[in-house]
């Protein structure tokens, strides 16, 4: 095996880096699909410590209105941060902040869905050495329904260096 020169770890990107000027509107990030189970649910459950009955009582669930317990909605916003999609590779060193995050839950999510999450750059604003960048969270079931929908803002350099 020939050597072409030291390893150098900071030319090992998965993706070529870009900075906020070369980002578009438009652009797509998805996160790969995830069929959740009642473990991803009891996991959550632990994390967030949510304990009302909707979550795991699927005898309470049923007696007032929903077919199964139902996933916790901060859960399935979960499934919109970034760092699922490449968006953090594309953006290389340049992120400095995430600055807010919007959504409305739009449809029950249960154990055993499978969810299609992705986030869609929607407006690129200059401001001065920084940028604001909005993306479109979106995640749709198996059933194509759009389940959950909101907006992320992230802030960063305008330039690598």
């Amino acid at each position: 095996m020939t050597e072409v020169g030291p390893f150098d770890p900071t030319e090992y990107a998965i993706v070529p880096a870009r900075t906020f000027d070369e980002l578009q509107v438009g652009e797509v990030f998805r996160a790969p699909s995830r069929t959740l189970t009642d473990a991803h649910a009891a996991a959550f459950q632990t994390v967030s410590a949510d304990n009302h009955p909707v979550h795991y009582d699927a005898e309470w669930a049923r007696a007032h209105g929903h077919s199964a317990p139902v996933v916790h909605g901060l859960q399935v916003l979960a499934f919109t941060a970034p760092g699922a999609t490449l968006f953090p590779h594309v953006i290389g060193e340049v992120f400095i902040r995430f600055k807010s995050v919007t959504c409305e839950f739009l449809g029950e999510v249960h154990a055993g869905d499978t969810l299609y999450p992705q986030l869609t750059i929607s407006e690129l604003v200059p401001d001065g050495p920084e940028g604001i960048v909005k993306a479109d969270a979106t995640v749709h079931n198996q059933r194509g329904e759009l389940v959950l929908s909101g907006t992320h803002t992230y802030v960063l350099k305008r330039d690598a260096s």
